[in-house]
């Protein structure tokens, strides 16, 4: 494989070009149609050069209680660049941790520290001073802007902190009535954004839903307008009267995509929420006839019961389904209801966003479809060769990205085989070339010999109208070495008990494969979730 060549940087503080790994552990980057100049500046093309394509009074952003154009995104972020390098000494390329909810003023400080040629670490606002203090340390981050209403933990993260030396806050309402936005009051809207390189590094998006230490993934300016240009441009069409809503936390890399890039890239608007809880977005969808949304299955199941009772989403006109497999059932009744098909796909930290997914007319329940323009797929064996179609394998994928863990090369190791990014996700491929998953590589449940994916049996359960949502895991049992568990919340007035829990599991029986049954069904009043709305499973298959 022929050595990556990287162009000239315009980095300072070279700590993560220094940091990014050997070229003989990189995967095959084959960028394709997507090629920038050698210059260039992700949050510029995001803002001045929208300004100057004849966008400035299309609204850019909705939150708090207010619009903003593009015009006024611009200004906005250009001040905050000022303050950001004559007050506060941020040189290009050091690492900037952001702290916040999903609002606005986030989304301005994360384009502010990229034009200031900064490289930004985007968190999530639930994380602990101890967590916190682990990406400080693993990425050495030298300044942090906060939401003034989250500043406790990180105050705590800072002090003695060998690295973190400049905390400051801003405010993450409209009232700007912080110091950092009291310091870029003063500052001129022009703002000469610092000329960097395509491939310099422009965003550490650390990998979340593990227990071990955080992984720090490496992300350049050139790929942050690669996901917009590949999945946004080609699958989702997106149009200047987009409105994009969605849960993911603008901390990862899905939701910074689905809920920033996207449309911003695109002249759109993304009206953003601190707290997307169904209702929450229900109501937003409802008020700027969203047309575009970005959540969990779980959301939309209570999306569907929600139009039962009179709620109009008419206006959306893609459902992006994120954060888990996509159950045939929710695809199903979003059909029934809406006409219009929703949009499974997959995506990974390492790979910065989607990589396979279906599309408008061309979209079936329990398939996840086809690669993006620009991306190849296959499902790999243990010795590297691709497996036949029809056999569930590793899925391999390789294109305009890839993986690069910082500082990490045995987990790089890992992750990158033969030139393919290897996701951690098991699939299997029809004879048409689409893509189907089966269940996250270590979540294959081994029972009796039999391969058992749990997301086939939660989709069987999901299809029973006294099922409200559902886990799946597999339980250490003596005879079978495992058994398939299912944690199960039952709909409202449903009794929990034997006659039910026999019920479920003949229903289960009758739908799929009779040796797949849940041998064990536990009910929960709720799953474990993350803030984005995935289903922590680890914590089912430890006993929590």
């Amino acid at each position: 494989m022929p050595e990556p060549i990287l162009g000239p940087t315009g980095h300072i503080d070279t700590f993560t070009r220094d940091n990014l790994p050997p070229f003989d552990l990189w995967p095959e980057i084959e960028l394709g149609p997507y090629r920038y100049p050698d210059w260039l500046n992700a949050a510029v093309e995001l803002t001045d050069a929208m300004v100057a394509k004849g966008f400035g009074d299309n609204v850019a952003l909705i939150g708090n209680g207010r619009m903003r154009t593009y015009k006024e995104l611009t200004d906005w972020t250009n001040r905050i660049a000022h303050a950001l390098v004559e007050d506060y000494g941020v040189k290009p390329g050091n690492r900037v941790l952001i702290r916040s909810a999903n609002n606005p003023a986030m989304v301005a400080c994360w384009l502010a520290a990229t034009k200031a040629g900064a490289v930004v670490v985007n968190t999530m606002p639930m994380l602990r001073h101890g967590e916190l203090n682990q990406i400080i340390d693993k990425a050495e981050i030298t300044h942090a802007l906060c939401d003034t209403r989250l500043m406790e933990e990180l105050v705590v993260a800072a002090k003695n902190n060998r690295f973190l030396k400049t905390v400051v806050g801003f405010d993450g309402t409209a009232n700007h009535d912080a110091e950092l936005d009291r310091m870029a009051l003063s500052k001129p809207v022009k703002f000469d954004a610092v000329k960097t390189g395509r491939d310099d590094v422009a965003l550490l998006g650390f990998t979340s839903g593990t227990t071990g230490e955080p992984k720090a993934t490496m992300h350049f300016h050139r790929d942050i307008l690669i996901i917009a240009d590949a999945y946004a441009r080609e699958v989702l069409n997106v149009q200047p009267e987009d409105v994009f809503v969605g849960s993911p936390p603008l901390a990862f890399t899905f939701g910074l995509g689905g809920l920033a890039v996207f449309p911003l890239r695109f002249g759109a608007s993304a009206a953003l929420l601190e707290n997307a809880s169904p209702p929450n977005m229900i109501e937003i969808i409802q008020k700027y006839r969203a047309t575009v949304c970005f959540t969990a299955p779980t959301a939309y199941r209570v999306m569907l019961r929600a139009m039962e009772e009179g709620a109009d989403l008419s206006s959306l006109r893609a459902a992006v389904s994120a954060g888990e497999t996509l159950p045939g059932p929710v695809y199903d009744d979003w059909i029934v209801k809406t006409g219009k098909p929703m949009l499974d796909g997959i995506g990974s930290t390492e790979m910065l966003h989607i990589f396979i997914t279906n599309r408008f007319g061309d979209s079936f329940p329990a398939c996840t479809g086809r690669p993006v323009t620009g991306y190849k797929a296959m499902i790999m064996a243990p010795d590297g060769s691709e497996m036949p179609r029809g056999e569930m394998g590793r899925l391999a994928v390789k294109g305009p990205v890839g993986c690069r863990y910082m500082s990490a090369p045995d987990k790089q190791r890992a992750y990158v085989k033969n030139g393919w990014n290897l996701t951690g996700d098991s699939f299997w491929q029809d004879e048409a070339g689409y893509f189907h998953f089966a269940a996250r590589t270590d979540g294959i449940i081994v029972s009796s010999g039999y391969n058992i994916a749990g997301p086939e049996v939660e989709a069987a359960l999901l299809a029973h109208p006294d099922v409200a949502e559902c886990a799946v895991v597999g339980a250490p049992d003596a005879e079978r070495g495992q058994i398939v568990e299912a944690h199960v919340v039952l709909a409202a007035g449903v009794l929990a008990d034997r006659a039910t829990i026999k019920m479920l599991q003949d229903h289960v029986k009758a739908t799929i494969a009779p040796f797949k049954y849940p041998r064990s069904i536990v009910f929960r009043e709720a799953l474990p979730k993350t803030e984005s709305g995935k289903i922590q499973r680890f914590k089912l298959r430890d006993g929590m």
